[in-house]
């Protein structure tokens, strides 16, 4: 195996920090604010989420005809991978499900604004 981090390695890591960022932000934010971080949540984690979970999966799968693949202890990778891609699946479907919950959020802000307050 190479010491080169693959890209896609790169990307996800890059999207937890991201994610992780805004966990810690603590700030006040009104709604046109969270309007804006909620349709980019709905469209990384929507159908988007959902299509490269799939796509890891059905990589995953190839790996056991493309590559030399196996378990430290010496059982069939193929168990492994099939529960793997099987969870992976069941997390693209949930991903949808929640795009579109983060969508229906986003559309009950549409139309709020705010003021700031005055200084007297």
């Amino acid at each position: 195996m190479s010491e080169e981090i693959p890209g896609v390695v790169r990307e996800a890591d890059a999207v937890y920090e991201s994610v992780r960022a805004i966990c810690h932000d603590r700030r006040t934010h009104p709604a046109p604010t969270v309007y804006r971080v909620l349709g980019n949540l709905k469209g990384a984690s929507g159908p988007m989420l959902a299509q490269a979970l799939n796509q890891l999966a059905d990589g995953l799968e190839r790996s056991l005809a493309e590559l030399d693949v196996y378990e430290d202890d010496g059982r069939d990778p193929a168990e492994s991978v099939a529960a793997a891609a099987g969870h992976m699946r069941l997390a693209a479907h949930l991903a949808a499900e929640l795009g579109e919950h983060l969508a229906e959020a986003q559309n009950a802000l549409a139309g709020q604004g705010y003021r700031e307050p005055r200084e007297d």
